[in-house]
């Protein structure tokens, strides 16, 4: 049997941009992705921690270093700039090993380190 867990986290990261002008993604600096294990392109639940709105999209990466967390496209209408998220990826664990499964996360301060 498999077990759905959390596997990488970036929490309380602050909006930086949004932008119509794409198909629609969830731009993450690079670093940040890298730091928690997301992949580019993984499928993300990205949570607005302002007004609880929740969606699905993919993550792209952006400039390291940049703290960036860029909503596009459809997105971009969920919320507004400044607001503080989450961004969460799952995947599938053997139950045997759910018990000592331990997801990768980050919680995010002011500056976004």
């Amino acid at each position: 049997m498999q077990v759905h867990l959390l596997k990488s986290k970036v929490h309380r990261a602050r909006v930086a941009a949004s932008g119509l002008g794409y198909e629609g993604s969830l731009t993450i600096a690079s670093d940040l992705m890298d730091r928690v294990g997301f992949v580019p392109y993984e499928r993300i639940l990205f949570s607005n921690l302002a007004d609880g709105q929740r969606l699905e999209t993919s993550g792209i990466p952006g400039e390291s270093g940049s703290g960036a967390i860029i909503r596009s496209g459809g997105t971009a209408h969920l919320g507004k700039v400044g607001d503080r998220a989450t961004s969460m990826s799952f995947t599938e664990v053997a139950a045997a090993r759910a018990t000592v499964w331990q997801p990768r996360l980050i919680k995010l301060g002011e500056k976004m380190r």
